[in-house]
């Protein structure tokens, strides 16, 4: 595994391994070397002598950070809250990195763009959050890209997975209760964990690593709405309900959120050879391994 393999031999510190994304990575890095999985009762992130202490006591040539701060809505009213997870925590775990000698893994959002390009987002385009959420990532991802050490900032959209609070879980429960009303103008690409997870372990692997890190945009391929999705996920279990669309303005919420925010993941391809499968594909997968 080149570089990587010295890394992963020190250990791969998984923050944030409780939620739904976390819990994914730590099965899906386990065959790149040992994995220590931190939860919040673990390593509180916002907290940083605890992060130093965590990361001086493992001393792991790898930190993945799968925490955030992803309840959009009350971001706008607990921006403290926000800001602690998704902007500060990031650089306490870019400095607990430098100063262990490890590489650390980032995530972000497509919501740091306010979607009015109208055609796929490039690492490059400015950005422009229209809600707290987004601002507090863009904060974080700044952080961890002006640290000098190894690091991956990977951008994705729309993440579900089987277990956890997300849309898809949402949709399998409303699901069975009758008639669904879901959102029709809002465009960007569903994401499954899974798929994150085997791209950051391909990243990881790849030989040219060390020397690659950077920010990228990390989402299945193609584009739907929110509605179209619900559609998939309804159509995809069997279930006989209507899924009717509508505006955002007849769904009324507490954050703006982009008309359109599909990444264009290009750059990841060109340098690494990673695509991540069209989100069809993903979801199916996620129903395939028991959802």
């Amino acid at each position: 595994m080149g570089a990587l393999g010295a890394q992963a031999r020190r250990g791969i510190a998984v923050f944030g391994a409780h939620g739904q994304l976390g819990r994914v990575l730590a099965r899906a890095l386990a065959p790149l070397g040992p994995v220590h999985a931190l939860g919040h009762a673990d390593c509180d992130v916002g907290d940083e002598e605890a992060v130093h202490a965590a990361v001086g006591c493992l001393m792991p040539g790898v930190i993945v950070n799968a925490s955030a701060y992803t309840a959009v809505d009350r971001a706008e009213s607990e921006c403290d809250a926000a800001r602690r997870v998704n902007s500060e925590a990031p650089g306490f775990l870019a400095d607990a990195a430098a100063a262990a000698g490890a590489w650390l893994v980032h995530y972000s959002t497509d919501y740091v763009f306010d979607g009015r390009k109208g055609e796929p987002y490039g690492e490059g385009d400015p950005t422009a959050p229209l809600n707290v959420y987004g601002a507090t990532k863009r904060v974080g991802e700044e952080a961890v890209l002006t640290r000098p050490i190894v690091a991956f900032v990977l951008r994705t959209s729309w993440l579900y997975d089987r277990e956890g609070r997300n849309f898809f879980s949402t949709v399998k429960r409303l699901a069975a209760a009758g008639p669904l009303r879901i959102v029709a103008d809002q465009y960007g690409t569903p994401t499954s964990a899974m798929a994150l997870a085997e791209a950051t372990c391909a990243i990881l692997r790849h030989p040219g690593a060390a020397r690659l890190g950077g920010l990228y945009h990390a989402a299945c391929e193609g584009e739907t709405s929110w509605h179209g999705f619900a559609r998939a996920i309804v159509g995809a279990l069997g279930a006989r309900v209507e899924v009717a669309p509508i505006t955002t303005a007849e769904y009324p919420t507490a954050a703006r959120r982009p008309a359109y925010s599909v990444l264009d993941c290009g750059l990841l391809k060109e340098r690494f050879g990673i695509a991540l499968p069209p989100w069809e594909r993903a979801l199916a997968d996620v129903l395939r391994n028991g959802a």
